[in-house]
């Protein structure tokens, strides 16, 4: 704990920088909610834009009072 998962449209990103993104994605968690780097897992999936719909249908609309970040575009 905690667990990220991130939903984004397809990246053409390399072992590198996917690396790089999971360590500053986990320096921020470890820093602003005091866990431990062992305690951090993170997912990347990649959605279609075909497919957003979905993502927005099940864990974004359903979900917008609990977001701390709420996207600046409605479906």
């Amino acid at each position: 704990m905690p667990h990220i998962d991130i939903k984004c449209f397809p990246r053409d990103l390399n072992d590198e920088q996917k690396e790089a993104l999971a360590a500053e994605i986990t320096e921020v968690i470890v820093r602003h909610l005091n866990s431990k780097d062992r305690s951090v897992s993170i997912a990347l999936n990649q959605v279609q834009e075909a497919d957003w719909q979905q993502v927005w249908e099940r864990e974004i609309a359903p979900q917008m009072e609990t977001l701390i970040k709420k996207p600046g575009y409605s479906m």
